[in-house]
């Protein structure tokens, strides 16, 4: 399958999907350190972003967010990449500050059919298309 969208943030990356049900917020919601969720009332309690492609509806609040998403990033315990069906500004903050400050890029895609989230366990890879658009390929064949 195929999904279109923009980038908040340009770059290419491939991996497993971790799919929230509702919005994560990175302050009190994510332990840096480690990668794994620590907000309880999320179904995803304890998972670690590391190395996954981030699917979620939205961000969550806190301007601090961007601060911890950006820590996550330059530790390696942060996503690969972010996908969400809408925009978030404090999200799209945090990965541009990893991309200037320690070079890392962890791209922010919003889908232009927020209804197209790819599922938890998905394989996905996001590339810039031709026009500059984000081009995901979701396999649904689960890791």
């Amino acid at each position: 399958m195929t999904l279109l969208g923009r980038f908040d943030v340009e770059g290419e990356a491939t991996g497993v999907a971790l799919a929230l049900q509702q919005p994560l917020s990175f302050w009190g919601g994510v332990d840096a350190e480690s990668g794994r969720i620590i907000d309880p009332s999320q179904l995803a309690l304890g998972v670690c972003l590391a190395q996954k492609i981030l699917v979620m509806p939205s961000g969550r609040g806190s301007s601090s967010s961007s601060s911890v998403l950006a820590e996550t990033i330059r530790r390696g315990t942060g996503p690969r990449a972010i996908v969400m069906a809408s925009p978030d500004p404090i999200i799209t903050a945090g990965s541009m500050v990893a991309r200037s400050l320690y070079g890392i890029v962890c791209p922010v895609v919003v889908l232009y059919k927020a209804e197209d989230l790819p599922a938890d366990g998905d394989c996905v890879s996001i590339t810039v298309a031709p026009d500059g658009a984000a081009l995901l390929t979701v396999d649904p064949l689960r890791e």
